[in-house]
């Protein structure tokens, strides 16, 4: 029977790992569309956007199998509703994603010179993801910790291109409305940093049964 269980916890690893890669495909798309103004590559992020739903659904079966079917003891409870939390963060990964790339898509964007701290950005936000998703299949703790201390780097950024933007509207320098697009983006990509943090504090749960230190 414990066979069976830790062979379903390979594929419930197998599965986030999945989802993980999809959400920083979606995430690099996203930037890339809008760093080179390619429309029609910010449109696949929707469909980026419904795979990840899809996926959610299919990792929430997999864990509600795992505690109906199978006898999880303390450790695996913490595991497996750590898993419930993350792919909720994830799938809000993935809206967000969608979000920027549906701004793209109806507003006519030319990043000027807030665009490198926006593809920067994208990265940080990426590897936050990545790591946060290694932690757990790794059962890292510092990795996990880690994660929640970068965030720092992702929210420097963001205040870095908030400003900017705000000193090119009051310079009349630029549109007002791309302003308010491109804020809106880079406040995307800030949450989705912020999603991350919540996913690394759930790996520090399921391994240690207490949320992590806040940032």
């Amino acid at each position: 029977m414990r066979s069976r269980f830790d062979e379903q916890l390979d594929t419930l690893n197998r599965e986030l790992i999945t989802m993980g890669a999809l959400c920083e495909n979606a995430i690099a798309r996203s930037a890339k569309a809008l760093t080179e103004q390619d429309v029609s590559l910010a449109r696949t992020v929707t469909e980026l956007a419904a795979q990840i739903d899809q996926k959610e659904r299919e990792i929430e079966g997999l864990c509600l199998k795992l505690l109906l079917q199978q006898q999880p003891v303390a450790t695996d409870l913490r595991v497996i509703s750590a898993a419930l939390k993350m792919v909720t963060d994830m799938e809000r990964i993935g809206d967000n994603s969608g979000d920027i790339g549906e701004i793209i898509t109806v507003a006519d964007l030319t990043p000027a010179d807030e665009g490198e701290d926006i593809s920067a950005m994208a990265r940080s936000v990426i590897k936050m993801v990545t790591d946060s998703i290694d932690a757990f299949v790794k059962k890292d703790v510092s990795l996990a910790q880690a994660v929640v201390d970068y965030d720092d780097v992702v929210d420097s950024y963001f205040t870095r291109v908030k400003t900017t933007l705000i000193q090119r509207l009051r310079s009349a320098e630029t549109d007002a409305e791309q302003a308010l697009d491109m804020l809106m983006i880079v406040k995307y990509l800030e949450r989705i940093g912020d999603h991350a943090v919540n996913i690394a504090r759930w790996v520090v749960f399921s391994i240690t049964g207490e949320r992590g230190v806040a940032p």
